[in-house]
This record gives C-alpha cells, sequence and structure tokens, in this order.
C-alpha cells in the first residue's frame, strides 16, 4: 500500500515537470493588436462624448471649493481667535473687579493686590492692614519736635546717636 502512495506521488511530480503543449491560436502582429486597442479606446470615447469638458468643469469646481474653504477657514481662525481674546478680557476684568471690591471692603489699595481668588485677595488685605498696623514703629512723645533738654529735636538726637554708632 505504501508502494502504491509512492508510486502515485512520483507519477505526479513526473506530470508537473513536464510541460503541457502551446494550444494552437491565431498570433497577431503588432500593427494588428494596436488597431484592435484603438478601435475599442475610440468605441469607449464614443459612448462619453462630453466627459473631457465634464472633467474641466470638475477640476474648476474643486478649486474654487478650496478657494471657498480657505476663505471660510480664515474667517474661522479670526472668529476664534477674537473669541479667546474676548475671554480673556473679560477675566482680566472680573479679576480687577474683584480686587477692587476686596480693597473697598479692607480699606487697601487695590493696586497692592494681585490674588486670583476673592479668598486670596482678603488674605493678601489682612497682611497689608497687619503689617502698616500703627503701632508697628515707636512713638515719639514729642513727634520729634523740640525736646526740653538740650534744645535738640529728637530728631537731631537720633541722628547724632547713629553717627556716634557708625
Amino acid at each position: 500500500m505504501a508502494e502504491t502512495v509512492n508510486q502515485e506521488a512520483q507519477a505526479a511530480a513526473a506530470a508537473a515537470q513536464t510541460t503541457p503543449a502551446q494550444p494552437a491560436g491565431k498570433t497577431f502582429t503588432q500593427a494588428e493588436l494596436d488597431s484592435i486597442v484603438a478601435d475599442r479606446l475610440a468605441r469607449e470615447r464614443a459612448k462619453y462624448p462630453d466627459y473631457e469638458d465634464l472633467k474641466a468643469k470638475a477640476a474648476k469646481y474643486d478649486a474654487a471649493e478650496e478657494a471657498g474653504k480657505s476663505e471660510l477657514q480664515k474667517a474661522n481662525d479670526k472668529a476664534a481667535a477674537l473669541k479667546t481674546e474676548l475671554e480673556a478680557l473679560k477675566k482680566a476684568n472680573q479679576l480687577r473687579e474683584l480686587r477692587e471690591r476686596v480693597a473697598k471692603e479692607k480699606n487697601v489699595p487695590a493696586s497692592l493686590l494681585n490674588g486670583d481668588s476673592e479668598e486670596a485677595c482678603k488674605a493678601q488685605a489682612d497682611a497689608i492692614l497687619a503689617f502698616a498696623r500703627p503701632g508697628g514703629y515707636p512713638s515719639l512723645r514729642d513727634g520729634g519736635e523740640a525736646a526740653k533738654m538740650g534744645g535738640a529735636s529728637t530728631r537731631d538726637l537720633f541722628a547724632d546717636w547713629a553717627a556716634q554708632q557708625i
């Protein structure tokens, strides 16, 4: 049985190696082939006589559409830029109004506030007030005027003391 399978495989390989005989058919010259192709193209072009005109119109339409799209794209880009600018201006205006309101409420200059939220501005205002509180500096009994002792002002006495220290 193994011999039968082996013989069949050898027969199939031998058949594959042999080349089949070419069928006898008509052969064409190059001129005949060219005329056949030209006739076929002429028949196909006759079906669609205005193809070239339609192709040119389609190209013009595509070009006009692209030009219109670029104008539309320019307008969209400009609108987006203006929208971004408007949003930035609105935010800056709201921030300015917030700082002015907190400054008025806390009685501090609005130009010293730079927080981005109401809480931050109030915290800054409280810090400014704590720093600028009266009593943070020594108070002079005579207000810097001439003292009774020696006729010199406190200012002059301080200047003399500073000169001695240096």
